[in-house]
């Protein structure tokens, strides 16, 4: 049986934690705020000697993804960790990744894009990454980020995926807060992670195989649709991980979390720390009599229509909560997905949207009292505008 510890840890050593007990082989990293205390963290492990990993301090977040791309294709278990203008200096690379099914964990620690030059959390930079053929969980504490990462080498490198993945949580917020968090012994872990079987290692010498060759219009077309198909594979993968690690943990994990749902007319829709935020909420209301849930999205990429649909079918008005704008576009990342999930539903909730924390601006629980407020009109018929913004000074 698994031995349980709480103790008072911040999100970043939540991760750190939870690469501690992974091992890596290889962790190529370059510091950025407030990805950063992450490897602090996770460095002092390798100077004490308590892991076995080639700790890579390269020159630039490129350079980091760059790294990690030749020890994965090597056949190294890998890991790295960066935040917003990070991981857009790795752009290129993260491609690269993906494309070449390099497994490989990254935790994205949340943060506005520049410019302004901003240190504070939204989610444009991992939104950024919607399309780049990572998986993507999100965390809404730092006990989820630790369970995430641990689960996501199990998804990453199963046979039917081979891609990789991002973590994510919410800079400072969650990243630098402390909370308690229950981690799992070392022993349940490593049998739980199991022995890393590299697919086509580089280092295999009675087996060579090329990784980068050109690709033009011969083959590329073949090589993205077999992305798509790996991504698709990863839906019953990530199910059979959940499900595993939930009876380790004795947790229920799913794509997306319903609290107060079964019922509930008025829903708010949401990713990350704010789903604490959102549930306090739902309690007092819930106290009041009032019919409120929240459902609270764990897994982002691959995404499950489907599930949200059977989540939402009894909601009669939906907000949908992005911390990142698109711009040009009818609302906010997640809101597209939902609204798009319910096209050939028959039966749909009223569905609005709401931008808001851009650039670490806070929610607090009058922004979410608000909203609710707000959705008893849109559940009569006054839908008002589609999008709207919260807690900015217009």
């Amino acid at each position: 049986m698994a031995q349980k510890t709480k103790r008072a840890m911040t999100g970043a050593e939540c991760s750190a934690e939870a690469m501690r007990q992974v091992n890596p082989d290889v962790v190529a990293a370059y510091p950025i705020t407030p990805q950063t205390d992450i490897m602090h963290a996770f460095a002092q492990f390798v100077a004490d000697g308590t892991v076995d990993t080639d700790l890579i301090t390269v020159e630039s977040e490129h350079s980091a993804m760059s790294a990690c791309v030749g020890a994965g294709a090597a056949g190294a278990r890998t890991m790295t960790a960066t935040s917003a203008n990070g991981l857009a200096l790795m752009w290129e690379i993260i491609y690269v990744a993906s494309g070449l099914r390099i497994p490989m964990v990254m935790n994205v620690v949340n943060r506005a894009l520049s410019g302004p030059i901003n240190i504070h959390c939204d989610h444009s930079d991992s939104m950024g990454c919607r399309d780049s053929g990572w998986i993507q969980l999100y965390s809404e504490n730092g006990e989820e980020a630790y369970e995430n990462t641990l689960m996501a080498v199990k998804i990453s490198e199963h046979p039917d995926v081979l891609l990789p993945v991002m973590v994510c949580q919410d800079g400072f917020i969650t990243s630098h807060c402390v909370e308690t968090a229950e981690t799992i012994d070392d022993e349940t872990i490593k049998n739980f992670i199991g022995t890393y079987n590299p697919h086509y290692p580089l280092l295999d010498v009675d087996k060579p195989v090329t990784y980068g060759a050109l690709d033009l219009f011969d083959y590329y077309f073949e090589h993205k649709r077999q992305q798509l198909l790996a991504i698709e594979n990863s839906k019953p993968v990530i199910k059979k991980v959940f499900e595993e690690f939930g009876k380790i943990s004795g947790k229920n994990y799913d794509f997306f979390e319903s609290y107060m749902l079964e019922d509930a007319e008025r829903v708010i829709f949401c990713s990350n720390s704010s789903a604490g935020s959102a549930r306090v909420v739902v309690d007092e209301l819930r106290a009041k009599g009032e019919k409120v849930g929240l459902l609270k999205m764990r897994v982002f990429r691959p995404w499950l229509n489907e599930m949200v649909v059977e989540k939402l079918k009894n909601a009669k008005a939906v907000a949908v909560l992005d911390r990142s704008a698109s711009f040009g576009a009818i609302g906010g990342p997640l809101f597209m997905e939902v609204r798009s999930s319910f096209h050939e539903s028959a039966h749909k909730p009223s569905i609005i949207n709401y931008i808001y924390g851009l650039g670490g601006r806070e929610l607090d629980l009058d922004q979410i009292r608000k909203v609710f407020s707000e959705l008893e009109d849109v559940k009569n018929g006054n839908t008002g505008e589609l999008l709207k913004y919260l807690g900015v000074r217009e």
